[in-house]
């Protein structure tokens, strides 16, 4: 993990994306979970870089006011705010959540992806990792239930446009329902669905045990936690088509590190049966490992995508970073 992120760290500077783009986001709740672990260790240089990296942003969110993608990089800022406790980490992200929710988008879920007021809901699966961990953030944070309300009616809206109940898996977003891979099979495309386990782990993360609006998602993950594991190919790894891995042969490392992340967090907390689950975990975290070069770069990445594409070992991303850093700290606490 330290070689890993390190080595993140040593060329962040060559990331073309914003600092508040999602890309970024998803790296930074790695980082932070890594950060965590370090500081037990007596290194607070992990933290540091995050509370540099939250200036130099002036604790804002994206500039899009209710797209998805957007609001992510608010995880990392309301998670600082509840180590730091200062103000200003928290208060950018309140007004914009704030003033969403007093003015709901009218965007629809629209068969036409491609429309813009489209995306001014969470109208493709990515979004679930993006989006609703913020508000439940805030949920427990300030006891008020306009943050959950919001989060559950557009959560299930979601749900109930792209989950595929046969599959228990999500369509990316509603053009892909029912188009076909090569062998006939629906198109479910890793990562997205790894953004969803990731993003359930997120939520859980934040509901109370005894929370009336837990069982929903804590049985929608374990559904697909079943579904994902069976789904592992025999070098542990997934691929970015999750029913026709044989079109896509190469291994693909930021659904693979979502799907490790999320099975060894749900035999932490207990709503996994370890003796199950611990060896596709196991596996999986070997497979992570192997993609590692001597100087820590992540490889086997697909770039930025909607779809199964096909990828190679030099490709990484900041995202696949981030997966593999969660990943990492679950297992470290599984082992441990």
């Amino acid at each position: 993990m330290k070689q890993v992120a390190d080595w993140q760290i040593g060329h962040f500077e060559e990331v073309k994306h914003r600092r508040t783009d999602w890309t970024n986001a998803a790296l930074y709740l790695g980082m932070f979970q890594w950060a965590s672990l370090a500081e037990e260790k007596g290194d607070t240089t992990y933290f540091k870089w995050l509370r540099k990296i939250g200036n130099r942003n002036y604790w804002q969110p994206g500039g899009r006011m209710y797209h998805a993608d957007d609001i992510a990089v608010s995880q990392l800022y309301l998670d600082m705010y509840k180590k730091y406790g200062k103000e200003g980490m928290i208060q950018p992200t309140l007004a914009r959540t704030d003033w969403v929710i007093a003015h709901p988008s009218r965007g629809s879920f629209d068969l036409d992806y491609r429309r813009p007021e489209t995306l001014e809901r969470w109208t493709w699966c990515d979004a679930l990792f993006m989006a609703p961990a913020v508000y439940a953030r805030l949920y427990t944070m300030t006891g008020d239930k306009k943050y959950i309300r919001f989060m559950e009616r557009e959560f299930k809206a979601t749900y109930e446009q792209l989950f595929d109940e046969e599959e228990d898996l999500f369509y990316r977003d509603r053009r892909y329902l029912g188009q076909q891979e090569a062998n006939g099979a629906k198109v479910f495309w890793g990562r997205g669905n790894g953004w969803v386990m990731g993003g359930l782990c997120q939520l859980l993360e934040q509901l109370p045990q005894k929370s009336k609006y837990r069982s929903f998602y804590e049985d929608l993950f374990v559904r697909m936690a079943e579904r994902i594991a069976a789904l592992q190919q025999a070098d542990g790894f997934w691929r970015a088509s999750l029913l026709d891995p044989e079109s896509y042969p190469a291994p693909e490392t930021s659904s693979t590190g979502f799907f490790v992340y999320a099975l060894a967090y749900g035999i932490n907390q207990g709503i996994l049966p370890s003796e199950k689950f611990r060896p596709v975990v196991e596996k999986g975290w070997q497979a992570l490992v192997s993609a590692v070069e001597e100087d820590g770069k992540l490889g086997y990445v697909q770039p930025i995508g909607a779809d199964p594409k096909k990828v190679s070992r030099e490709m990484t991303e900041v995202y696949g970073v981030g997966a593999f850093l969660l990943t990492g700290c679950e297992v470290y606490k599984m082992c441990r």
